[in-house]
């Protein structure tokens, strides 16, 4: 009797998937078909949590992110939620073996968006791992089957693909993190100066972990690859265009490839992909 409330909470993340990301929708449809609705549930659950912190200003948005981790355990307890986008997680959770430490770890890098303004070093680190790289690892959970030597071999090159795309979103986002929610990610940077030789030392870290993550995107199996891939291309074209602006361009507007645009991209990758050139 639980099928039809199951296909709802799907479609849900489907709707949210589609609705919020253009980038990952198309990703989500190069992907095997078995792999998609799981994938749906992942970036359906990250985006509640991030849309609490960053949308919801006019709210109570610690206690929203309180209550909101606890309806993930009850979720997670009880293998079942009446937020349909929890009960598709929680699915997908128990389906693939998912740790619970990185749905903890990506809950605690959302809370620190609640407190911190400017990010150390040490601070920074945290919060790449619990908002990319922990999410990174879920998708790799479901890409490997749950299989737990293949996920070990993958886990560094998924971990280094969820930085690029978190640090290309952090300049990509720069004028509304620093003027909206006056956040500044980057240690030792002042946004509202910034200066050349800084945004060159980003792109340099950035460039290192797009080219670590590729080794892991060739070992990925077929099912994933050229979903993952299609993502990857997709954000390697994004940080080169952001590498052609002048700094104080990133804080005048947020920087996007338009539509159309993704669409020629989405071509290229998968003949890159067909004739194996990636």
């Amino acid at each position: 009797m639980k099928y039809l409330y199951d296909k709802v909470s799907i479609e849900c993340c489907k709707l949210t998937t589609k609705t919020y990301s253009t980038s990952f929708s198309l990703g989500i449809l190069s992907l095997a078909k078995p792999l998609r609705n799981p994938i749906y549930a992942i970036y359906g659950f990250v985006r509640l949590a991030d849309e609490i912190v960053d949308s919801f200003l006019e709210y109570n948005r610690k206690e929203l992110l309180a209550a909101f981790r606890e309806e993930v355990g009850g979720a997670l307890r009880n293998r079942i939620s009446l937020n349909p986008v929890l009960n598709a997680f929680q699915a997908v959770v128990h389906a693939y073996g998912i740790n619970r430490k990185w749905i903890d770890i990506f809950l605690d890098s959302m809370e620190m968006d609640l407190y911190y303004q400017t990010y150390n070093e040490d601070n920074y680190k945290k919060y790449i791992l619990g908002s990319a790289e922990a999410v990174g690892l879920m998708c790799l959970y479901v890409f490997t089957y749950g299989n737990n030597a293949s996920f070990e071999k993958l886990k560094p090159y998924a971990m280094r693909l969820g930085a690029a795309f978190q640090k290309v979103n952090f300049l990509r986002d720069a004028q509304a993190d620093n003027q909206l929610l006056g956040r500044t990610y980057f240690p030792s940077v002042n946004l509202r100066n910034f200066s050349t030789a800084e945004k060159k030392k980003i792109e340099k870290e950035i460039e290192a972990d797009f080219t670590e993550a590729l080794k892991g995107i060739k070992m990925l199996p077929g099912t994933s690859k050229r979903g993952v891939y299609l993502a990857y291309y997709y954000y390697l074209n994004l940080f080169k265009k952001i590498k052609r602006l002048p700094a104080e361009k990133i804080l005048n507007e947020r920087i996007r490839i338009p539509n159309f645009k993704k669409l020629v991209l989405m071509l290229e990758s998968n003949l890159k992909y067909q004739l194996n050139i990636i």
